[in-house]
């Protein structure tokens, strides 16, 4: 099955060598964001006006979507209006990141070590196992960003999220945010996706966004 825009993003989070994730909390949301915005383009679910409507759960047939779909058809099917996409990325965020670490163990592209923080404290890492996936990633994001080749609907989104998250040092580590950003900001809002996923990746970023300055507000006060 091919990599998710999820996996991607976590790809880029993850170190290669020590398998620790960078902007682990940033990542997190861009993750569950990714999760969310595949499942518009694979047309189960829409986002419009900041909230989430599920519109077919039609199994996907990759495990990772179709986990979060189930999950997020329970959860909305409680509410008596279209839950807003916030309240779901804030309440997924950090599963979304377990579940979608899982996926990339389980397709070989990360493997997991366990190791004590101190001598005392377990922890996990997740270093590479096989690079090429990320490699092929890299190389289309330069593509996209600094050739300016042209985007297609999968790869506005996942340049609109990295955008949103901040997370273009996870993107391009050797170059300064300001010789990527603007040509990342343009994709974003560009023409090149449809409508509806142009809306959808709107309506994403600005949930992103809105989640990052409320945990921004609360880990500082």
């Amino acid at each position: 099955m091919p990599v998710t825009l999820g996996e991607e993003i976590m790809l880029l989070s993850l170190d290669d060598q020590s398998g620790a994730a960078k902007e682990r909390q940033a990542a997190g949301w861009a993750v569950a964001g990714g999760i969310v915005l595949e499942l518009v383009l694979a047309g189960r679910i829409a986002v419009d006006r900041e909230r989430l409507t599920v519109k077919d759960t039609t199994p996907t047939g990759t495990r990772l979507l179709d986990e979060r779909l189930a999950l997020i058809d329970a959860w909305a099917s409680k509410k008596s209006r279209p839950p807003k996409i916030t309240d779901w990325l804030t309440r997924d965020h950090d599963k979304a990141v377990t579940a979608t670490i899982d996926s990339l163990r389980e397709r070989g592209l990360v493997s997991e070590e366990q190791r004590k923080v101190l001598g005392l404290f377990p922890v996990r890492r997740y270093p590479e196992a096989d690079g090429s996936v990320e490699r092929e990633l890299r190389s289309r994001l330069a593509a996209l960003v600094l050739h300016r080749a042209a985007p297609d609907d999968r790869s506005s989104g996942l340049i609109a999220l990295i955008h949103a998250a901040k997370l273009h040092r996870l993107a391009f580590p050797d170059l300064p945010r300001k010789e990527v950003a603007p040509r990342m900001e343009e994709i974003a809002n560009g023409q090149w996706a449809g409508e509806s996923v142009r809306n959808a990746i709107r309506n994403m970023e600005a949930a992103m966004v809105a989640v990052m300055v409320t945990t921004a507000v609360v880990v500082t006060s």
